[in-house]
């Protein structure tokens, strides 16, 4: 039976030139597996620690000093001892002393390696028997909030395209993305428009106006692609909240008047997604929100779930959202995320997997994707880090096919 020979972290750069890690699993048959953990920017209050307090260089000493001695000699096979290591080695609840980031990449490359020395690809190891589908992809086309300067007070402006393929689907997003910068281009012609750290247009428009302009580049790509496309938006309304009301550009709502305003804009716009509409504690607002318009549109929860079992059961109890999103380095360990993702669909909540704002190349969660039946995911719609996801996903759909 093979085990862990070795292992390895090194610091790299993510997209936006900020340290992450990266660690290598080596297998004692020759097999390794690594993975690279991404940074957001945009952080929900209960998420693991990216790092220890000290920042990611302690994380990293701490992890070669603590971690890699006990890691070694383990069956690759046996992820839910290896997290559950992860976190007794850690001792903390928020994995504050090596890193949440450290932890998942440590978790992940394990996985990547087991599957190595199965001579499998990731997601056929997770699916184990099942039958591979593929999920819909969600692509940023307009950004505002944290991932852009001078952008719109929500963060994301989406395109959810939904083809016969999922190659398919990814170029879609991507003709919405150029016609959107097509109509920013004519609206402001005196202007320069940009891009955000997600690759999505930055343009000094408000809110309702960033979605009239997605809706009409989302019409022209339905029109020359045959394929259906749906607008989707994620608020990161925690960002804006401040002492009991929304802080737009243009107004400001109390959370009666916020919930009125979202619904309004599923109405007119028929919405498909609605992300983090409320602030991150208010369980109560989400519920009256799912609601009003949860049979027309999925409210997703990320800052109010944070991929936490415990948070997205309370919100499973109340009521609140239909929707989870997924984010690996929320929570620490593959094995945990797992429990997060299934306890959603026991309940019929559906799941949305996500990168985060400051990515790197790894693709691993194309692979979760697939492997775990989640429904959509999150990626970007152009740059490299994001596409990386995009072009491991037609690989896979691809080897699914032949």
């Amino acid at each position: 039976m093979a085990k862990i020979r070795s292992a390895k972290i090194r610091k790299i750069l993510d997209s936006r030139g900020n340290p992450t890690v990266e660690v290598d699993v080596l297998i004692s048959d020759g097999t390794m597996g690594r993975a690279a953990a991404p940074g957001g920017a945009s952080k929900g209050t209960f998420e693991v620690k990216d790092y220890p307090a000290e920042g990611i260089d302690s994380g990293m000493a701490r992890f070669r000093e603590t971690v890699i001695p006990k890691l070694v000699g383990n069956d690759p096979l046996a992820q839910a001892t290896v997290d559950k290591l992860l976190h007794s080695l850690d001792g903390t609840e928020d994995f504050s002393f090596i890193g949440g980031n450290i932890a998942i990449a440590a978790s992940l490359a394990t996985a990547k390696a087991a599957a190595r020395s199965e001579g499998v690809e990731l997601y056929k190891l997770l699916l184990k028997n099942g039958k591979a589908t593929l999920p819909h992809p969600l692509g940023n086309i307009i950004g505002g909030g944290k991932h852009a300067i001078n952008g719109t007070t929500m963060q994301e402006f989406l395109s959810l395209a939904s083809g016969s393929s999922y190659s398919d689907s990814a170029f879609a997003n991507v003709t919405v993305h150029k016609r959107t910068g097509e109509l920013l281009k004519k609206r402001f012609p005196n202007y320069p428009i940009g891009l955000g750290d997600e690759k999505a247009w930055v343009a000094a428009l408000d809110d309702t106006g960033a979605i009239e302009v997605l809706s009409d580049a989302i019409a022209y790509a339905h029109d020359k692609t045959g394929i259906s496309i749906s607008p989707a938006i994620d608020l990161a309304a925690s960002e804006f909240y401040r002492d009991g009301t929304y802080i737009y550009k243009d107004r400001t709502l109390t959370k009666s008047g916020q919930i009125d305003f979202i619904s309004d804009l599923v109405e007119k716009f028929s919405l498909r997604i609605i992300e983090d509409p409320l602030e991150e504690n208010d369980f109560e607002g989400f519920a009256e929100l799912t609601k009003r318009v949860g049979k027309k549109t999925l409210i997703v929860g990320d800052d109010l779930f944070v991929t936490n079992k415990k948070r997205l059961d309370k919100g499973i109890k109340s009521g609140a959202a239909n929707a989870v999103l997924i984010k690996p380095n929320q929570i620490g360990t593959l094995s945990d995320m797992i429990e997060t993702v299934m306890l959603a669909k026991k309940h019929g909540y559906e799941t949305v997997i996500s990168h985060r704002s400051g990515e790197t190349e790894d693709s691993t969660i194309a692979h979760l994707a697939v492997g775990l039946g989640i429904r959509y995911i999150k990626t970007g719609t152009i740059g490299g880090e994001r596409t990386a996801k995009h072009n491991e996903l037609i690989r896979i759909e691809e080897a699914e096919r032949s």
